[in-house]
């Protein structure tokens, strides 16, 4: 079940927040474990019992640890808890990769092997796990008292599927008490709402344009097809990811959850530096803290040691969006340019100015799309001779005029916040947590809207996918 899917919207969520609106507040967060166990079963019921299970076991792993006074047993129990999480996703989301692979390198199918099934969501409910473990061993919060409150700090439904990661450490005492108020769901339905627009007006339109112009013979594209169609994945991505996004914060913010936020503007930053610190920026933050600085971080004796760190964590990070070649060289192509950065170009990009280094960072961005959507190296290196082929014959456009009046509003509102004053003043009113009557009408109508229109467009067509499922 996705967010953007006719059962989730007039149902599903529906029915959610009437029980956990009316029912007393001693019960709510039973509610929402119970709907959250609803919502994974209904995508993956086979898992749903090895996801519960591994969080009850966890439970009392990371409770002993806390109670336990002697530092050596504290660490083996840390250590339990961390290996008990990682060889799951071991086990799910890399063994038929290693098994490939490893076959691939034999020269045979020497090890026979049944294909295991990827759970839904199974990185992200590993980074919690972990969070959670390391967040209380390193004493940042202390463990939550019922098991419970911590199946529902793992298994939330608004963001276990797709995130945002959200630290224990920051969301621990709004598990155990948070305030709900008329303001914060009105506020929340409005950001769902959003989420919603971006996900299924703009993203499913540039989707399916990508899945035609790079999901075909590759063979046949011309330079002017090849660069509309990365456009139109990497148009896709943003709005698919960060409206999703959007939406889970605003469930969260509906019943009194402060989910951090994953997204700003990313394809405005003026470099790829920049572009990490905007782009899935619960993901880069868990990076930095729980693998970057124990690595030494920036505190390391030898630039030598500093670059390799960065290209470890960026290795880590491909790997982590999937099991695949590909993935791993996505991650090492954007290694490489935060290792430039600090080399020169970040000097260079200051130097030519704010628009040309947010051209430049687009542009390499979309490159490093080409390596994240095309799984095969020799298909993603035709591709790539096609973008640089110069070949334009087909540069007289369609007649699409669906995808090329979404194309033009999905570009305004990936680089709206670069209108100077307007920009970010717009987007601090629509995000603001307290609106003006006229302000609220006007967000009422608008929102109104697009949820029809949303609505519409699910009902009409039935494309609609979520990248970041696989993930």
């Amino acid at each position: 079940m996705v967010f953007s899917s006719i059962t989730f919207l007039c149902y599903f969520l529906p029915l959610f927040l009437v029980v956990y609106f009316l029912i007393d507040s001693k019960y709510k967060n039973y509610a929402v474990l119970a709907f959250s166990v609803l919502f994974y079963s209904w995508g993956a019921p086979k898992f749903v019992f090895i996801l519960m299970g591994s969080t009850y076991v966890d439970f009392f792993l990371v409770k002993a640890m806390h109670e336990c006074g002697k530092p050596t047993i504290k660490k083996r129990l840390l250590a339990a808890s961390i290996i008990l999480n990682l060889g799951l996703l071991a086990y799910f989301k890399y063994a038929n990769f290693f098994v490939e692979n490893l076959n691939l390198l034999l020269g045979s199918s020497s090890i026979q092997w049944a294909e295991v099934l990827l759970p839904i969501g199974i990185s992200f409910y590993t980074f919690q796990t972990l969070t959670y473990s390391i967040d209380v061993y390193r004493k940042a919060h202390d463990p939550l008292k019922k098991v419970s409150d911590y199946m529902l700090y793992i298994m939330m439904f608004p963001q276990l599927i797709a995130g945002p990661i959200v630290r224990f450490k920051h969301i621990a005492d709004q598990i155990s008490e948070r305030q709900e108020t008329w303001n914060d769901r009105i506020l929340g339905f409005y950001r769902f709402v959003i989420g919603l627009s971006k996900k299924v007006l703009i993203a499913n339109v540039m989707g399916a344009k990508a899945d035609i112009l790079m999901g075909g013979d590759l063979a046949t594209l011309d330079a002017t097809t090849a660069w509309i169609g990365i456009l139109a994945y990497t148009l896709q991505i943003y709005f698919d990811f960060s409206g999703y996004s959007d939406m889970a914060i605003g469930i969260g913010r509906m019943i009194g959850f402060r989910f951090p936020e994953n997204f700003d503007n990313p394809y405005t930053s003026q470099s790829i530096s920049e572009f990490w610190r905007r782009w899935h920026i619960t993901l880069g933050d868990w990076m930095r803290d729980y693998l970057y600085i124990p690595l030494g971080g920036n505190r390391v004796k030898s630039k030598a040691r500093l670059y390799a760190n960065l290209w470890l964590v960026f290795l880590a990070s491909g790997l982590w969006h999937g099991a695949s070649w590909n993935f791993v060289l996505w991650g090492a192509f954007h290694g490489l340019f935060l290792i430039l950065d600090r080399l020169f170009l970040l000097s260079v990009l200051k130097k030519i100015g704010k628009i040309p280094a947010v051209l430049f960072t687009f542009f390499i961005t979309m490159l490093g799309w080409v390596i994240f959507r095309i799984e095969t190296f020799s298909d993603a290196m035709i591709f790539y001779k096609k973008l640089f082929s110069f070949n334009f014959s087909s540069l007289e456009i369609d007649g699409d005029v669906k995808f090329y009046s979404i194309l033009l509003v999905a570009l305004f509102f990936a680089f709206f916040r670069l209108i100077p004053r307007v920009g970010e003043a717009w987007q601090k009113d629509i995000f603001s947590n307290l609106y003006s009557k006229k302000m609220l009408v006007t967000m009422f109508l608008t929102c109104s809207t697009l949820y029809v229109l949303s609505l519409a467009a699910i009902i009409t067509t039935g494309f609609n996918p979520f990248i970041y499922f696989r993930f």
